[in-house]
């Protein structure tokens, strides 16, 4: 579809994309949700933590949240999200990847940017264990790029399976990397390295075998990071085999399901590439929308309710 015009306009002080990104990650508060965990246990032996919150009738849709790097389901994107759907009647299944629950993961490998196996058996798991007539995805940033990879990757996908939405979604992985490498985001970049190196140690002790000290010495960048642990512990060659593969952006040509991208113009962490404009344009069920203003998983809206939490709900109930 050809891109969408946004509504978006937020107060002044949240035109700023850093701003918008770091308030709605860590001064945002949202209360009154409650989740309750369910512990999903997959095929290869791991398992996956998921957050159930309800709405206040019985409900036959679901919605499956899914976070960014180094989130969890109780992020506030998340349990602002959550809040939101439960409001119009979705129950919400937010899922903590791999070792994001509090508790480190049984395996060697963990999570990543194309770990859509993990989202498969959520949803089938779902599906088949629960009385929902439809399903629906929202992810965002890294959660959103697996979100879009899982829809475009030639799965047969659920009949249930309505919509989905992705919110500020890095759809070139290289590309992101290098805007998070660049000095603009150094107090991210740093910040997220910490909480990794923190889960690699954790790691190092299960997998001394696996994992030298000389390793993790050696990971100066977020590059690094993923040279040292994420290609090696899923089967990439390195980490830019890791980014061409796992990239969602390759993917969106083969979406079949009405998927809207919402990635805003001053969200620091996206290059040039993370704008998939010519998709969008050559697919029907592709919605792009660029807003002005809204950082990375920012969005900054008055009332209890962000732009992209209303946003979503217009969208999958039908009003493109």
């Amino acid at each position: 579809m050809p891109e969408l015009i946004s509504t978006y306009n937020p107060p002044l002080i949240f035109k700023n994309g850093h701003l918008a990104t770091i308030y709605s990650g860590l001064v945002r508060r949202v209360n009154g949700l409650i989740q309750r965990r369910e512990r999903l246990e997959l095929p290869d032996g791991d398992f996956l933590d998921l957050d159930w919150s309800f709405a206040d009738t019985p409900s036959e849709k679901a919605v499956i949240l899914l976070h960014g790097l180094e989130g969890n389901a109780q992020r506030p994107y998340i349990t602002g999200s959550a809040k939101a759907f439960n409001a119009v009647d979705y129950d919400v299944c937010a899922v903590n990847f791999r070792a994001c629950s509090g508790e480190s993961n049984r395996l060697y490998r963990s999570y990543h940017s194309g770990a859509t196996e993990d989202l498969d058996a959520v949803v089938r798991y779902i599906l088949e264990t629960k009385n929902y007539a439809e399903l629906y995805i929202k992810g965002f940033s890294l959660g959103g790029n697996v979100t879009l990879k899982y829809l475009g990757e030639g799965r047969e996908l659920p009949k249930e399976l309505k919509a989905v939405v992705a919110v500020s979604v890095p759809c070139n992985l290289f590309s992101s990397l290098q805007q998070l490498l660049m000095p603009k985001n150094l107090l991210y970049a740093k910040r997220f390295k910490k909480h990794l190196l923190e889960k690699l140690r954790k790691k190092q002790q299960l997998f001394f075998e696996k994992i030298s000290d000389a390793d993790i010495e050696s990971i100066v960048t977020l590059k690094d990071f993923d040279d040292v642990y994420t290609s090696r512990a899923h089967g990439f060659t390195d980490a830019m085999d890791y980014y061409a593969r796992c990239s969602s952006l390759q993917f969106l040509p083969n979406i079949k399901v009405p998927a809207l991208v919402i990635n805003a113009k001053n969200d620091s962490f996206l290059g040039p590439e993370c704008y998939p404009y010519q998709e969008a344009e050559a697919n029907p069920f592709l919605y792009l929308e660029v807003p002005a203003y809204g950082g990375h998983v920012g969005f900054f809206d008055w009332g209890a309710h962000y732009y992209t939490e209303q946003r979503a709900i217009k969208f999958m109930q039908g009003m493109h």
